[in-house]
């Protein structure tokens, strides 16, 4: 059958879409089944030799995909189709302690955070590459002045390398965030049908802790016959901030890159890359595009996701479907997205000549607060400075001439500062405060 997803032939990377692959999904629940019971035969429940055979036997070369495929297709249940799978090949009866004292979802949720401790440390990896990317980018273009904007309008001058370390700054606390949700995501459960542990016997507690210890997973404090689903929704949310800012990032090169503005832009390849099936001189920020797009997927499935935590009584089944989209595809796809966007500013073409072409389409006016500044700094009420920096710059747009011009129009008559004074003041380069001093701290933050 023709694949139906584009996760299976057009994005994620191989690394990350291998941990939720059928057959390594089946490795995780064989995994957490045998670590059950190598913690039964601790505490004497089962012969320790039956442990070792179901751990010798509970691997993806023993147990195959098809095979449990087959028993699901009898017995419809999951679980139960892998234990059968897994017990049929156990020799000395060993298959008969298979999955003792656990319910299903003893073995999904623990699988679960197997998984994610992989795809988190592939996510963590990559984004400290973009965190690597950002930071040489503020770093070579510490001084590289261009104009700051809101609103969408010209405002005072910035630098790009100050832009550039600001991402990387908030990349730094995505993977602050990462790390620190360790501790709550990381989690598995061994205490039955309502998580009361009664099938587990007078040991419970200490089977728990054994096969979860063994796992390297924490404990879930109370479960009901799931781990709860607030550790989940905090891992959702943190993967939308994250796509939040990779779209972010990916809408400020979509901006830089039109044509009207052209400071930065995606790499293109001019011998082979094609932009459009019809306008031959075409040249998209394809990939910050896709960002966008994708980004906006990952945090539509916050909704599900949250709506999952509320439960019928201490389980229903809603959330195990919806489940299997939203968990593979928030971390494949935030991870292919802070990828993209790592290739996009490693390889981004910057334009410092046009920044200052820009910087001249306004006629200076951006520089008024400078000349406001320079005027309080010469005695003048600050009040009084913005009142005629306001009304010189109106005179400056409604009469199409610089403001240079029409300051000195008005400094002639009140003499309020000197030629050398307002070139002094009307040059970006002069106004960039603190500019070099934040950049060099978050240098000095991150560059290590």
């Amino acid at each position: 059958m023709d694949p139906v997803c584009p996760l299976d032939y057009r994005y994620g990377r191989k690394e990350i879409k291998d941990i939720f692959g059928e057959e390594q999904r089946l490795q995780y629940l064989l995994t957490v089944e045998a670590a059950l019971s190598r913690a039964h035969a601790k505490v004497g429940n089962i012969p320790k030799e039956a442990a070792e055979e179901i751990t010798k036997k509970a691997t993806t070369s023993k147990v195959k995909v098809n095979r449990v495929t087959e028993i699901e297709k009898e017995t419809k249940h999951d679980i139960m189709a892998v234990t059968k799978a897994l017990a049929e090949i156990c020799e000395n009866d060993a298959g008969k302690y298979i999955h003792l004292g656990a319910t299903s979802y003893d073995i999904v949720d623990t699988a679960n955070a197997l998984q994610f401790v992989e795809a988190t440390t592939i996510l963590s990896k990559q984004l400290k590459q973009l965190r690597s990317a950002l930071l040489n980018l503020a770093k070579k273009h510490r001084k590289t002045v261009m104009l700051g904007r809101t609103h969408g309008q010209h405002t005072i001058p910035i630098t790009f390398g100050l832009k550039m370390a600001g991402y990387s700054m908030e990349v730094d606390r995505h993977l602050e965030r990462l790390h620190e949700l360790k501790s709550r995501l990381f989690i598995g459960k061994l205490s039955g049908a309502v998580g009361t542990g009664a099938a587990l016997g007078e040991h419970a507690l200490e089977i728990q802790r054994i096969m979860l210890t063994d796992l390297k997973l924490g404990i879930e404090d109370v479960s009901t016959q799931i781990v709860c689903r607030d550790r989940y929704n905090e891992l959702l949310g943190l993967l939308a901030n994250i796509a939040t800012s990779m779209e972010k990032f990916a809408t400020e090169i979509r901006n830089l890159q039109r044509d009207e503005i052209r400071e930065v832009a995606e790499s293109f390849d001019v011998k082979k890359q094609v932009g459009s099936s019809t306008m031959p001189h075409k040249r998209n920020p394809i990939t910050s595009e896709q960002v966008s797009g994708l980004s906006r997927l990952v945090r539509s499935f916050l909704t599900p996701g949250f709506e999952n935590a509320v439960q019928w009584h201490e389980r229903d089944l809603c959330n195990s479907s919806s489940e299997r989209f939203i968990i593979p595809h928030t971390l494949i796809l935030t991870d292919w997205i802070v990828y993209k966007m790592t290739d996009v500013f490693t390889h981004l073409m910057v334009f410092p000549e046009r920044m200052k072409e820009n910087m001249n389409i306004s006629n200076g006016l951006p520089m008024a607060e400078s000349l406001m500044t320079t005027l309080v700094q010469h005695g003048m009420g600050r009040g009084d400075a913005h009142e005629l920096m306001r009304t010189t710059a109106l005179k400056a747009a409604a009469e199409n001439i610089t403001l240079k011009e029409a300051f000195t129009r008005e400094n002639k008559k009140k003499q309020l500062l000197s030629e050398k004074e307002i070139t002094h003041a009307l040059n970006p380069e002069n106004y960039l405060g603190a500019t070099d001093a934040i950049i060099e701290r978050v240098v000095k933050k991150l560059d290590r």
